[in-house]
C-alpha cells in the first residue's frame, strides 16, 4: 500500500514516555513538527525535521483547537498517569477523565469546525489492556471489550469517540493500541514507570524482584523505540488504516519469571554484585484481574498494512535498559 508523507505533524503529549521517544522518530524526517506538552520538550540532537517546540496546558479551554488548527496530522500520545509508578486510576477520577476522554472529544470538536478544509488525520495511542479479560492468550483486535479497570475503560470510551467521528466523517481517526511497554535508550528523555524498570531500580538497590503470581504469566513487552515508530508509521498510512483499532506487539508471550530473572542476571553483570533473588509475594488489594492474565498479541494486520515489524528484541532491550540506568541516566529525567 502506498504511504502518504505528512507535511506538518503536531504531536500532543511531547516529553512523556512514549511522546518523547514518537519525538525523536518524527525529528528524523523532512516534516514540521509542534511539540505540544506541559513542559519545553527538548529537541533531539541532529534533528531534520523544523520542530516547533510548544509547552501548553492542554486542559484549558480552546487550548486543543487552537493548537492542531493547522496540522495535516496529530499525534495523540497524552495519558493521565496517576502517579510516580503506576498507571492506575480510581473510579470516577475526574481529572483522570478530562485529559484521557477529554481531549479526544476537544479534538472532534475542532475538527468539525475545519469546514472546507481537508479532514483531518489523527492517530490516537490507545491500550491493548481495553479488551479486558478473555480466555484466549493471543489477541488479534477482533475480540469484543470487557475492560476491567477505569483507565482502560476511560481509554475505550475516548476510542469509541474517535472512531465515531472517523465514520461521521468528521476526521480520518486511527486507534493504535499498545501493549505492556519499556525501556531506555541512549536518547531518552522521559522516565519509564512500567514493570521493567521498576525492576530494574530495584535490582540496582540490592532488592528482591517480586512477582504477584508464580512467574509463570507471560506479557507481550514492546520496547518503546519500537513502539513510536509504529505510531509514527501509522501516520504514513492514516487512509488506509482509518476508523479502526490496530495492535501493536511482538507477537511472544515472554514469562515475567523469565524476564525478571533475566534482569536480575544482567543487572549483576553490569554492577558485579551477586544477582538479587526474584520471588512471588501476596498480590495488593489493588491488583486488577488482568494482572494474573497472559497476553500475546497477533499484530499481523498491522503490519500488513504499514510494514512495520518491531527490530529489538527483548535481552538487547532489557540490556540497553540497564545501561542507561547503571550509568545514572535516569537521575537526569
Amino acid at each position: 500500500m502506498s504511504a502518504v508523507q505528512p507535511a506538518h505533524v503536531v504531536l500532543l503529549g511531547a516529553t512523556g514516555f512514549v511522546g518523547s521517544a514518537v519525538l525523536r522518530h518524527l525529528a528524523a524526517q523532512p516534516l514540521r513538527v509542534r511539540a505540544v506538552s506541559r513542559r519545553p520538550a527538548a529537541v533531539p540532537d541532529g534533528a531534520v525535521a523544523d520542530i516547533e517546540v510548544c509547552p501548553l496546558e492542554l486542559t484549558e479551554p480552546g487550548a486543543v483547537a487552537d493548537v492542531v488548527a493547522d496540522a495535516d496530522v496529530v499525534v495523540h500520545t497524552v495519558a493521565h498517569i496517576a502517579g510516580s509508578s503506576t498507571w492506575r486510576i480510581d473510579d470516577g477520577d475526574r481529572a483522570a477523565e478530562r485529559v484521557n476522554v477529554g481531549l479526544v472529544h476537544d479534538l472532534v470538536e475542532a475538527a468539525r469546525r475545519r469546514r472546507g478544509r481537508d479532514r483531518q488525520r489523527i492517530v490516537f495511542a490507545g491500550a491493548t489492556s481495553q479488551v479486558g479479560a478473555h480466555d484466549r492468550e493471543v489477541i488479534d483486535g477482533t475480540e469484543p471489550d470487557r475492560p476491567s479497570d477505569e483507565y482502560s475503560r476511560q481509554k475505550l470510551a475516548a476510542e469509541r469517540a474517535l472512531l465515531a467521528a472517523d465514520a461521521e466523517g468528521v476526521l480520518h481517526g486511527v486507534s493504535v493500541r499498545l501493549p505492556a511497554m519499556y525501556g531506555y535508550g541512549p536518547d531518552s528523555t522521559a522516565r519509564d514507570k512500567g514493570v521493567v524498570s521498576t525492576m530494574v531500580r530495584r535490582a540496582l538497590d540490592g532488592e528482591p524482584l517480586t512477582m504477584w503470581h508464580d512467574g509463570t504469566v507471560r506479557r507481550d513487552l514492546l520496547y518503546v523505540e519500537d513502539a513510536a515508530a509504529g505510531l509514527v508509521a501509522a501516520t504514513h498510512y492514516v487512509p488506509h488504516l482509518s476508523g479502526r483499532r490496530w495492535l501493536l506487539g511482538t507477537g511472544r508471550g515472554e514469562a515475567l519469571g523469565d524476564v525478571f530473572r533475566t534482569i536480575a542476571e544482567t543487572v549483576a553483570r553490569q554492577t558485579g554484585k551477586p544477582p538479587v533473588k526474584v520471588v512471588p509475594v501476596p498480590p495488593p488489594d489493588y491488583a486488577e484481574p488482568g494482572d494474573f492474565r497472559s497476553i500475546t498479541i497477533d499484530s499481523s494486520a498491522f503490519r500488513g498494512v504499514t510494514g512495520w515489524r518491531p527490530m529489538v528484541p527483548l535481552v538487547e532491550g532489557l540490556c540497553r535498559t540497564v545501561e542507561f540506568c547503571v550509568r545514572g541516566g535516569e537521575a537526569a529525567l
